[in-house]
């Protein structure tokens, strides 16, 4: 038993209040077993590991609730095991991960494939979702385990774009898991391909996959939920549009997240990095990010998801519109929030709740999201002390890069712990460890 035990001391500990307290972390096997101002050495079993936390703040382990990880199938990109490292980098411990792999995870198989893979591979815990198509209804009904249907209403090609009425009013018809949509109009899009052909500044994507183009699909999402109270999940909104809809009509079953670059980035970024700024939905203007950020705020928008979606520097280097859309985020995640919490914006609470404890909430991850005596033990030390650049030689990630590459940031990981096993440590990771398959009590 001595060698699963592990005990933090004299860190700033977030309670599932709020509220910090400078003390220390208990941990048997999986679990927290104890949270105190000082536990007594008397009361922890012999050879348990200790680590002196001091000057270091404890969080509990970021929840990334979308991100592409290309395995199998586009390993060159990325793979479980590079992303997963770049997870417990960046402090976080679990992530979900999205059906447009090779094969397209659209059946139980595929899925069964995918877990046995995560389980040989993620250094983190780990869910896949199921992919819609036009055809595969059964399977979404009754997959599993699986954090819910993804529906790729627009931006997409292939078997997984579903962008036609009918097909979507049968998938919210019929069952009763989360859906997920990425809400983007493909007629707008498509119309709009065609009036700007011909155009090779990728600052145009922006203009091609509009702000219409997403508002249109978000409400037509959100009439489909509200005509069958289905439970849906809006993925990386992207416009001041799509949150005054929210603000204004959100059922209490409909939930909605944001990525870092949509609340950080802007159209301005095309002019000093080009295509790496490209990603779907596409960036937009910084009025939109002051209204999204004002809807984090508000709680409009409950949580936060990086889409990490990585493509080699070669692919990206390919001139629009060739060059694929996406960029990798899990790294550095965490930090850009906290960054923006040391320097006033929100508070460190806040990105705690939006990074972990609401992800949980809303995926019904059980014992995930809070320091507590019997929550599972996936923690992030992070240093709140200290400013390090985004470095690209130091990135985890296969892609070698990324759009925030020069920024000055703090509450870097220093130590990342998943099921009570230290994965990272001051820049050393420890490659035995393996992560879990998520369950999901919706």
């Amino acid at each position: 038993m001595a060698a699963n035990s592990l005990l933090l001391r004299r860190a700033e500990i977030l309670l599932p209040n709020g509220e910090f307290l400078r003390g220390d972390v208990q941990i048997r096997d999986r679990s927290i077993v104890q949270v105190a101002p000082d536990i007594s050495a008397s009361t922890v079993d012999s050879g348990t590991r200790e680590i002196d936390a001091d000057g270091l703040t404890l969080l509990p382990g970021v929840i990334d609730p979308q991100v592409h990880f290309r395995d199998p199938g586009l390993e060159h990109k990325e793979d479980l095991y590079t992303a997963s490292r770049a997870c417990a980098r960046g402090g976080v411990t679990s992530f979900l991960e999205m059906p447009n792999t090779k094969p397209l995870t659209t059946t139980q198989t595929v899925l069964n494939d995918k877990l046995a893979l995560a389980a040989s591979k993620c250094l983190v815990n780990y869910g896949f979702f199921i992919g819609a198509t036009a055809e595969n209804l059964p399977d979404l009904v009754t997959a599993n385990p699986t954090p819910g249907i993804k529906i790729f209403m627009g931006s997409m090609h292939g078997a997984l774009l579903v962008d036609q009425k009918a097909a979507l009013e049968s998938i919210f018809a019929n069952g009763s898991r989360l859906i997920a949509v990425h809400a983007e109009d493909q007629d707008r899009i498509r119309q709009r391909r065609e009036q700007f052909a011909g155009h090779s500044d990728p600052a145009i994507h922006s203009q091609i996959q509009d702000n219409q183009a997403a508002l249109e699909a978000t409400q037509l999402a959100i009439g489909l939920s509200k005509k069958y109270h289905r439970r849906l999940h809006i993925l990386h909104l992207s416009t001041a549009d799509e949150a005054e809809l929210l603000r204004h009509d959100k059922p209490a079953w409909v939930t909605a997240e944001v990525t870092p670059q949509h609340l950080l980035l802007n159209t301005s970024a095309y002019e000093t990095i080009g295509t790496l700024a490209q990603m779907n939905p596409p960036l937009r203007s910084p009025h939109d990010n002051d209204v999204l950020w004002q809807a984090l705020l508000d709680g409009v928008i409950d949580f936060i998801a990086t889409d990490h979606a990585p493509h080699t520097l070669a692919e990206k280097a390919q001139p629009y519109p060739n060059s694929p859309s996406g960029m990798p985020g899990v790294e550095t995640s965490l930090a850009l929030m906290l960054t923006q919490a040391v320097q006033g914006r929100c508070t460190v609470a806040q990105v705690s709740r939006w990074m972990s404890t609401a992800v949980a909430q809303a995926y019904g991850i059980p014992n995930k999201g809070a320091i507590a005596p019997g929550y599972d033990a996936d923690l992030v030390l992070v240093d709140l002390n200290t400013y390090r650049p985004v470095v690209r030689e130091e990135l985890q990630t296969k892609c070698g890069w990324s759009p925030f590459e020069g920024w000055n940031l703090t509450g870097w990981a220093a130590v990342t712990i998943v099921g009570g096993q230290v994965v990272y440590d001051h820049g050393k990771f420890n490659t035995e460890v393996r992560g879990q398959a998520l369950t999901f009590n919706q």
